[in-house]
């Protein structure tokens, strides 16, 4: 660790906290973060020269596994013609078509940076085409750093322990409402109060960021009946769900159509890309049609789009690595739960797909409330040793472990071996 911990201590003099993400920081664990140099696959390189399985996959967008020949192309040809020109191009309108053609809900698409530019915009135009205000969203899903959507965030602001963030006014929040996640109840009581000032209910169809909470049978349909009852819009944010779960993303897994989706990461293969979209007489509200504005010089950059659209036609046309992966997902996170019981080790598994979580506590874990319950003391000692063991990890009790078509079962067996070897030495402390 020489090198990482040599670029951390220098890192920390001119970065804040030494990260340009919480989520990469490794405080929550004691060590300093790891400093990649290098990947390919299913593995991450540090600059020290150890090697790491990689469980992370970039939060999720490597889902064919890092540097894909056929997207590592792509983007080497997309460059020779020019990095960036802000201005429109061909592969962009590739992309919009690509998007409306594979997601069943969406007819409009627009492009944008990140993720949190794809939610913040989302709810403006979901304000601007209902003419109200007020958003409901759920404790511990996260949807970016945008001021009206830090409260009772997950992901990051749930592991550093604050609740919401110190910089934002407090009128930027007062029009977002909190409910609990998988509990409908608590959003019919909002709606009964104040259904005719909410524009809509954002939610992570699966929830994410507060480790892995699978929605509860009727949880995704009672929102989507409750929206339709008071002419609210439902939002998905499908950042992480988007082109993971299925082609079509966790609306196609699961059967329920949103309003407005969001995405991230995933559509520029890795890329900093994200995109928000839906019906068309929804998103003609966004400027320059509507009165909804909403801009982004760089947005739709070919290079990344090059990328994205590579990645998006190899799932389209081999949907056998929907097929492949999530039923990867069953086996592996179904041995770990084996395991679990099998050591007494205290902990539960949840997990959708190729997402997965161990929580370190007994609780079955179904919300925010129950997700805290863990012991992130323990899971730290637990990171600790993966990390030392050559597998990688988000170094947060609260995040999701990703699986990629280019992990092989041989590679989870050994995982399995290492978090066997681990509880079986805890037995003996």
């Amino acid at each position: 660790m020489t090198k990482s911990e040599s670029l951390f201590k220098e890192a920390v003099k001119y970065i804040p906290g030494g990260v340009n993400s919480p989520v990469r920081a490794f405080g929550s664990i004691g060590e300093a973060p790891r400093f990649i140099e290098r990947a390919d696959g299913a593995y991450m390189v540090d600059v020290d020269g150890n090697r790491y399985l990689d469980y992370v996959c970039s939060w999720g967008p490597m889902i064919l596994g890092h540097n894909h020949p056929e997207i590592l192309g792509s983007v080497i040809e997309a460059c020779k013609d020019g990095l960036s020109f802000g201005a429109a191009t061909r592969i962009e309108v590739e992309m919009a078509e690509m998007i409306c053609d594979i997601v069943p809900s969406i007819e409009m698409v627009r492009m944008v940076n990140s993720g949190t530019e794809a939610v913040m915009s989302a709810v403006r135009t979901a304000r601007g085409f209902t003419g109200r205000n007020k958003i409901v969203k759920f404790m511990g899903c996260y949807h970016g750093h945008s001021d009206a959507m830090l409260v009772k965030a997950g992901s990051g602001v749930m592991t550093s322990g604050v609740p919401d963030s110190a910089g934002v006014p407090s009128g930027c929040t007062e029009d977002t409402l909190s409910a609990i996640y998988n509990d409908l109840e608590s959003v019919k009581e909002l709606f009964d109060k104040m259904g005719n000032e909410i524009a809509a209910i954002i939610v992570e169809p699966v929830g994410a960021n507060m480790g892995v909470v699978p929605p509860a049978a009727g949880f995704l349909e009672g929102l989507r009946e409750i929206c339709d009852n008071h002419g609210s819009l439902l939002i998905f944010d499908e950042v992480i769900t988007g082109f993971r779960l299925a082609l079509d993303g966790a609306q196609g897994y699961f059967g329920v159509k949103p309003d407005l989706t969001t995405f991230g990461k995933i559509i520029g293969a890795g890329m900093p890309v994200g995109a928000y979209g839906g019906k068309k007489e929804i998103m003609e509200m966004v400027s320059p049609v509507g009165a909804v504005y909403q801009a982004g010089t760089l947005s739709g950059n070919p290079v990344a789009m090059a990328a994205g659209l590579t990645q998006l036609r190899i799932l389209r046309d081999h949907p056998e690595i929907y097929t492949n992966l999530n039923a990867m997902g069953d086996w592996f996170y179904g041995e770990i739960g084996n395991l679990l019981k099998e050591a007494n080790a205290g902990c539960t598994i949840n997990h959708t797909g190729s997402l997965g979580c161990v929580f370190f506590t007994e609780n079955p874990v179904d919300n925010y409330a129950s997700a805290k319950t863990s012991d992130t003391e323990e899971f730290a000692r637990y990171c600790k040793y993966m990390m030392g063991h050559g597998i990688y990890l988000a170094p947060s009790q609260f995040e999701a472990m990703f699986l990629s078509a280019a992990h092989t079962k041989q590679e989870l067996e050994q995982t399995l071996d290492l978090i066997k070897d681990y509880f079986a030495g805890k037995k003996k402390m």
